[in-house]
Protein backbone atom coordinates (compact mmCIF):
# COMPACT_ATOMS: atom_id res chain seq x y z
CA UNK A 1 0.00 0.00 0.00
CA UNK A 2 3.42 2.27 0.72
CA UNK A 3 4.13 1.60 -2.52
CA UNK A 4 1.43 2.94 -4.14
CA UNK A 5 0.40 6.07 -2.12
CA UNK A 6 4.46 7.37 -3.00
CA UNK A 7 4.12 6.00 -6.81
CA UNK A 8 3.85 8.45 -9.33
CA UNK A 9 2.18 6.36 -12.04
CA UNK A 10 -0.04 5.22 -9.45
CA UNK A 11 -1.19 8.77 -8.59
CA UNK A 12 -1.10 9.10 -12.55
CA UNK A 13 -3.68 6.14 -12.88
CA UNK A 14 -5.81 7.76 -9.87
CA UNK A 15 -6.15 10.87 -11.51
CA UNK A 16 -7.19 9.70 -14.95
CA UNK A 17 -9.38 7.22 -13.73
CA UNK A 18 -11.18 9.59 -11.65
CA UNK A 19 -12.11 11.62 -14.38
CA UNK A 20 -12.79 9.15 -16.43
CA UNK A 21 -15.33 8.03 -14.03
CA UNK A 22 -16.90 11.18 -13.83
CA UNK A 23 -17.26 11.64 -17.26
CA UNK A 24 -18.70 8.54 -17.23
CA UNK A 25 -21.26 9.27 -14.71
CA UNK A 26 -22.38 12.09 -16.56
CA UNK A 27 -25.02 9.71 -18.20
CA UNK A 28 -26.37 7.86 -15.09
CA UNK A 29 -26.76 11.41 -12.92
CA UNK A 30 -28.82 13.02 -15.75
CA UNK A 31 -30.99 9.46 -15.25
CA UNK A 32 -31.26 9.47 -11.40
CA UNK A 33 -31.70 13.64 -11.54
CA UNK A 34 -34.84 13.13 -14.27
CA UNK A 35 -36.49 10.05 -12.87
CA UNK A 36 -36.43 11.44 -9.62
CA UNK A 37 -37.91 14.67 -10.12
CA UNK A 38 -41.01 12.53 -10.67
CA UNK A 39 -41.34 11.97 -6.56
CA UNK A 40 -42.19 14.25 -4.13
CA UNK A 41 -40.20 17.34 -2.97
CA UNK A 42 -39.23 15.64 0.23
CA UNK A 43 -38.47 12.28 -1.07
CA UNK A 44 -36.21 13.56 -4.18
CA UNK A 45 -32.50 13.62 -2.00
CA UNK A 46 -33.28 10.40 -0.39
CA UNK A 47 -33.49 9.09 -3.46
CA UNK A 48 -30.58 10.46 -5.19
CA UNK A 49 -28.12 9.20 -2.22
CA UNK A 50 -29.48 5.73 -2.59
CA UNK A 51 -29.06 5.79 -6.35
CA UNK A 52 -25.51 6.84 -6.64
CA UNK A 53 -24.73 4.73 -3.34
CA UNK A 54 -26.16 1.73 -4.97
CA UNK A 55 -24.15 2.73 -7.67
CA UNK A 56 -21.07 2.94 -5.08
CA UNK A 57 -21.38 -0.45 -4.33
CA UNK A 58 -21.83 -2.15 -7.84
CA UNK A 59 -19.14 -0.46 -8.82
CA UNK A 60 -16.99 -2.03 -6.22
CA UNK A 61 -18.24 -5.10 -5.75
CA UNK A 62 -17.37 -5.61 -9.73
CA UNK A 63 -13.80 -4.43 -8.94
CA UNK A 64 -13.68 -7.34 -6.68
CA UNK A 65 -14.68 -10.11 -8.96
CA UNK A 66 -11.96 -8.51 -11.53
CA UNK A 67 -10.95 -12.29 -13.29
CA UNK A 68 -15.16 -12.90 -13.32
CA UNK A 69 -15.34 -8.94 -14.98
CA UNK A 70 -12.47 -10.09 -17.53
CA UNK A 71 -14.57 -13.29 -18.38
CA UNK A 72 -17.58 -11.10 -19.68
CA UNK A 73 -15.72 -10.38 -22.58
CA UNK A 74 -15.25 -13.97 -23.32
CA UNK A 75 -17.65 -15.44 -25.90
CA UNK A 76 -21.00 -17.23 -24.27
CA UNK A 77 -22.58 -18.84 -27.91
CA UNK A 78 -22.20 -17.22 -31.56
CA UNK A 79 -25.25 -15.93 -33.66
CA UNK A 80 -24.21 -15.53 -37.46
CA UNK A 81 -20.91 -15.77 -37.02
CA UNK A 82 -21.44 -13.12 -34.25
CA UNK A 83 -19.96 -14.10 -30.68
CA UNK A 84 -21.91 -12.95 -27.89
CA UNK A 85 -20.64 -11.97 -24.56
CA UNK A 86 -21.98 -11.64 -21.28
CA UNK A 87 -21.08 -7.95 -21.63
CA UNK A 88 -23.35 -8.07 -24.85
CA UNK A 89 -26.53 -9.19 -23.15
CA UNK A 90 -25.88 -6.76 -20.48
CA UNK A 91 -25.45 -3.19 -22.85
CA UNK A 92 -27.94 -4.95 -25.37
CA UNK A 93 -30.63 -5.22 -22.32
CA UNK A 94 -29.78 -2.28 -20.47
CA UNK A 95 -29.89 0.19 -23.98
CA UNK A 96 -33.59 -1.20 -24.63
CA UNK A 97 -34.30 -0.35 -21.37
CA UNK A 98 -32.87 2.99 -21.24
CA UNK A 99 -34.50 3.58 -24.47
CA UNK A 100 -37.82 2.52 -23.77
CA UNK A 101 -37.97 4.62 -20.59
CA UNK A 102 -36.51 7.53 -22.29
CA UNK A 103 -39.00 7.52 -24.43
CA UNK A 104 -42.03 7.27 -22.34
CA UNK A 105 -39.88 10.59 -20.26
CA UNK A 106 -40.48 12.31 -23.27
CA UNK A 107 -43.85 10.89 -24.46
CA UNK A 108 -45.23 12.53 -20.72
CA UNK A 109 -43.61 15.41 -20.98
CA UNK A 110 -45.02 16.15 -24.42
CA UNK A 111 -49.06 15.36 -23.26
CA UNK A 112 -50.60 18.44 -20.85
CA UNK A 113 -49.59 19.29 -17.61
CA UNK A 114 -52.46 17.73 -15.63
CA UNK A 115 -51.72 14.23 -16.44
CA UNK A 116 -47.54 14.54 -16.29
CA UNK A 117 -48.88 15.49 -13.11
CA UNK A 118 -51.01 12.42 -12.49
CA UNK A 119 -48.08 10.46 -13.66
CA UNK A 120 -45.32 12.07 -11.03
CA UNK A 121 -47.94 11.65 -8.25
CA UNK A 122 -48.41 7.76 -9.38
CA UNK A 123 -44.42 7.41 -8.89
CA UNK A 124 -43.05 5.36 -5.97
CA UNK A 125 -39.89 5.43 -3.78
CA UNK A 126 -39.11 1.87 -4.84
CA UNK A 127 -40.19 2.27 -8.40
CA UNK A 128 -37.69 4.94 -9.06
CA UNK A 129 -35.28 3.22 -7.17
CA UNK A 130 -35.54 0.12 -8.99
CA UNK A 131 -35.23 1.68 -12.19
CA UNK A 132 -31.82 3.49 -11.45
CA UNK A 133 -30.55 0.11 -10.24
CA UNK A 134 -30.80 -1.91 -13.30
CA UNK A 135 -29.31 1.78 -15.13
CA UNK A 136 -26.56 1.55 -12.06
CA UNK A 137 -25.79 -2.25 -13.34
CA UNK A 138 -25.57 -1.22 -16.53
CA UNK A 139 -23.23 1.67 -16.12
CA UNK A 140 -21.10 -0.50 -13.98
CA UNK A 141 -20.43 -2.88 -15.99
CA UNK A 142 -18.90 -0.58 -18.48
CA UNK A 143 -17.41 1.58 -16.32
CA UNK A 144 -15.23 -0.53 -14.62
CA UNK A 145 -14.67 -2.66 -17.62
CA UNK A 146 -13.01 0.49 -19.13
CA UNK A 147 -11.22 1.10 -15.73
CA UNK A 148 -9.75 -2.23 -16.21
CA UNK A 149 -7.90 -0.74 -19.20
CA UNK A 150 -6.36 2.10 -17.88
CA UNK A 151 -5.06 0.37 -14.60
CA UNK A 152 -4.58 -3.11 -12.75
CA UNK A 153 -4.18 -1.88 -9.35
CA UNK A 154 -7.57 -2.66 -7.40
CA UNK A 155 -7.26 -0.12 -4.59
CA UNK A 156 -6.38 2.57 -7.34
CA UNK A 157 -9.45 1.80 -8.79
CA UNK A 158 -11.49 1.70 -5.93
CA UNK A 159 -10.37 5.03 -4.85
CA UNK A 160 -11.38 6.97 -8.14
CA UNK A 161 -14.81 5.11 -8.07
CA UNK A 162 -15.41 6.57 -4.66
CA UNK A 163 -14.08 9.93 -5.39
CA UNK A 164 -16.11 10.28 -8.42
CA UNK A 165 -19.43 8.90 -6.95
CA UNK A 166 -18.78 11.56 -4.12
CA UNK A 167 -18.39 13.88 -6.82
CA UNK A 168 -21.22 13.27 -8.10
CA UNK A 169 -23.49 13.15 -5.24
CA UNK A 170 -22.53 16.37 -4.23
CA UNK A 171 -23.60 18.20 -7.94
CA UNK A 172 -26.68 15.32 -8.41
CA UNK A 173 -28.66 17.76 -6.26
CA UNK A 174 -27.86 21.35 -8.01
CA UNK A 175 -28.36 19.10 -11.27
CA UNK A 176 -31.59 18.11 -10.60
CA UNK A 177 -32.90 21.31 -9.76
CA UNK A 178 -31.17 22.80 -12.77
CA UNK A 179 -32.93 20.15 -15.06
CA UNK A 180 -36.51 20.98 -13.48
CA UNK A 181 -36.51 24.47 -13.84
CA UNK A 182 -35.77 24.15 -17.62
CA UNK A 183 -38.00 21.95 -19.78
CA UNK A 184 -36.40 22.77 -22.20
CA UNK A 185 -32.96 21.26 -20.60
CA UNK A 186 -34.65 18.56 -19.66
CA UNK A 187 -35.65 17.46 -23.37
CA UNK A 188 -32.16 17.94 -24.12
CA UNK A 189 -30.65 15.84 -21.50
CA UNK A 190 -33.92 12.68 -22.59
CA UNK A 191 -32.38 12.71 -26.25
CA UNK A 192 -29.01 12.72 -24.65
CA UNK A 193 -29.94 9.60 -22.48
CA UNK A 194 -31.74 8.35 -26.12
CA UNK A 195 -28.53 8.42 -28.08
CA UNK A 196 -26.44 6.58 -25.30
CA UNK A 197 -29.21 3.94 -24.83
CA UNK A 198 -28.67 3.56 -28.26
CA UNK A 199 -24.88 3.36 -28.23
CA UNK A 200 -25.16 0.79 -25.70
CA UNK A 201 -27.23 -1.20 -28.27
CA UNK A 202 -24.91 -1.01 -30.81
CA UNK A 203 -21.64 -1.83 -28.39
CA UNK A 204 -23.42 -4.92 -27.77
CA UNK A 205 -23.08 -5.69 -31.84
CA UNK A 206 -19.46 -4.54 -31.49
CA UNK A 207 -20.04 -1.36 -33.01
CA UNK A 208 -17.61 0.73 -31.07
CA UNK A 209 -17.92 4.27 -31.46
CA UNK A 210 -16.12 7.02 -29.72
CA UNK A 211 -17.87 8.60 -27.02
CA UNK A 212 -15.97 11.22 -27.07
CA UNK A 213 -17.71 12.87 -30.13
CA UNK A 214 -21.35 12.32 -28.06
CA UNK A 215 -19.98 13.94 -24.90
CA UNK A 216 -18.24 16.92 -27.32
CA UNK A 217 -21.93 16.67 -29.09
CA UNK A 218 -23.52 16.96 -25.98
CA UNK A 219 -21.26 20.03 -24.51
CA UNK A 220 -22.36 21.73 -28.03
CA UNK A 221 -25.82 21.60 -27.45
CA UNK A 222 -26.09 22.48 -23.81
CA UNK A 223 -24.34 25.68 -24.74
CA UNK A 224 -26.49 26.44 -27.05
CA UNK A 225 -29.37 26.16 -25.08
CA UNK A 226 -27.38 28.15 -22.31
CA UNK A 227 -27.35 30.76 -24.64
CA UNK A 228 -30.89 30.43 -25.97
CA UNK A 229 -32.10 30.93 -22.23
CA UNK A 230 -30.35 33.88 -21.72
CA UNK A 231 -31.75 35.32 -24.86
CA UNK A 232 -34.96 34.53 -23.14
CA UNK A 233 -34.08 35.72 -20.44
CA UNK A 234 -33.33 39.47 -22.02
CA UNK A 235 -36.02 39.75 -23.86
CA UNK A 236 -38.76 38.55 -21.35
CA UNK A 237 -39.02 42.05 -19.97
CA UNK A 238 -39.11 43.90 -23.07
CA UNK A 239 -42.24 41.40 -24.15
CA UNK A 240 -43.94 42.48 -20.50
CA UNK A 241 -43.70 46.07 -21.23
Amino acid sequence: MMELLTSPAAWLSFLMLSVMEIVLGIDNVIFISIVVNRLPEAQRKQARFIGLGLALVFRLILLSFLSYMVGMTASLFTVMDHGVTGRDLVLFGGGLFLMAKTTREIHDSMTDHDAAGSMKNRSTLFGVILQVVILDIVFSFDSVLTAIGLSNQIPVMMAAVIVSLIVMLIFAGAISEFIERNPTMKMLALSFLMLVGFLLVAESFHIEVPKGYIYFAMAFSFLVEILNMRIRGKSAPTQTK
